[in-house]
């Protein structure tokens, strides 16, 4: 399962390179249970998730401030490119639906959490 959330200052650049290093982001385990294989070397599938929250910013106050992610009108067209992007290196994506409420159940097998975020 992938969350991506968006900024308002993200590119088409951007974009293309946060697809490409997620797609071959060596995160699952290989024979000798290292951290040696990508989504790619295990013919995996990716739940590709728009998830606005993760640029909530609790540095000041007591409520998130969510001023860094981009408003919908500019997130929904990224995160459509954003999902063309990954098609394009892997045929398995399957997506949320922009801005709907959700319920997706996970199952998370290891304690790894991985947070991408290419700076400019």
């Amino acid at each position: 399962m992938l969350l991506a959330g968006f900024t308002h200052t993200d590119t088409e650049e951007t974009l293309a390179y946060m697809a490409e290093k997620i797609v071959y982001l060596r995160l699952f385990e290989d024979e000798s249970h290292k951290m040696n294989l990508s989504v790619l070397d295990i013919n995996g599938e990716i739940l590709s998730v728009s998830q606005f929250t993760l640029y909530g910013d609790a540095r000041k106050g007591r409520r998130p401030s969510y001023i860094q992610a981009a408003p919908p009108d500019q997130a929904e067209p990224l995160y459509e490119r954003f999902n063309q992007f990954l098609q394009q290196h892997i045929g398995a994506v399957q997506t949320g639906r922009f801005g709907a409420d959700m319920e997706v159940r996970l199952i998370n097998d290891g304690p790894v959490t991985i947070i991408l975020e290419k700076n400019s």
